[in-house]
């Protein structure tokens, strides 16, 4: 990526993400990230959650409205039935 940035760590131990690295990472507000410490360095990396994914994520196949209705009905029909 070749993004880096000096932050000053504040109150408490917080530190800011800035602005182009949350950007460019795709990170919100009440975002997960995923704390590591390996070998002396601290790794962030963001954890996607269903939303992001199906709007960011790489797709994988493709379904239909029919075929997600149709699969609906029948987990239904054990219900009912």
């Amino acid at each position: 990526m070749g993004l880096t940035v000096e932050v000053r760590v504040g109150r408490k131990r917080t530190i800011v993400i800035p602005k182009a690295i949350a950007e460019a990472l795709g990170i919100d507000e009440g975002s997960k990230l995923k704390l590591t410490v390996e070998n002396g360095k601290i790794i962030l990396e963001p954890i996607p959650d269903a939303i992001q994914l199906s709007l960011r994520g790489d797709k994988l196949g493709k379904v239909s409205f029919e075929d997600l209705e149709a699969g609906s009905i029948e987990i239904q029909k054990r219900y009912i039935n």
